[in-house]
């Protein structure tokens, strides 16, 4: 598995080799982990795993962003110069319970401040038996990358569900996975 850099010196694995996201079994375990949590909670765990966003995203979710006929959320994407909106395919399950939920006055699905949010993700992470650099709301949204890239979800799809201005950002994900580099070593296993 090659490691690329990206421009700004981004890679998925730390100074000591260790990933910075979560493998399938992680989040499976994370999620699993998240079951114990309040109704609100555990949604928006879900939203971390399946829409790839960042915590800051999540929590400026409010229930019109929730499109249940299209199955996505419209998801405000932060780190931009200009306000861009990007939709997000996600599981009907995930769209039932964010429809159970309880919005605040405006609308809002979670009133909670992202030091909070962080702090409960990552005590549900050590619940979970993860540790690590992966073990953080970070190590979803590269979870997300990784796994969209490795099901050969098209580079301009990552971009968009992320929110990446540049495709550049996205290559760090499809490079990773090294799908081609994997099917040409097994030719010699």
């Amino acid at each position: 598995m090659t490691t690329f850099a990206g421009w700004d010196g981004w890679q998925v694995h730390d100074g000591a080799g260790r990933r910075k996201y979560l493998s399938a079994d992680e989040r499976a375990r994370f999620l699993e982990a998240a079951g114990c949590l309040s109704t609100s909670m555990r949604a928006l765990c879900h939203v971390l795993a399946f829409a790839g966003c960042r915590v800051s995203e999540a929590l400026a979710l409010t229930i019109h962003h929730v499109d249940t006929e299209r199955l996505t959320l419209t998801i405000k994407t932060l780190k931009r110069r200009r306000t861009i909106f990007r939709a997000v395919p996600v599981p009907q399950a995930m769209i039932d319970m964010l429809r159970g939920l309880h919005p605040n006055a405006n609308g809002r699905l979670w009133w909670v401040h992202r030091v909070t949010a962080w702090r409960m993700i990552k005590t549900t992470m050590h619940r979970a038996g993860i540790v690590g650099p992966m073990a953080c709301p970070k190590g979803l949204r590269h979870g997300f990358g990784i796994r969209a890239a490795g099901h050969n979800v098209p580079t301009n799809l990552i971009q968009r569900w992320m929110g990446h201005a540049s495709p550049t950002t996205t290559a760090i994900y499809i490079d990773a996975v090294g799908v081609e580099e994997r099917q040409f070593a097994s030719r010699m296993w």
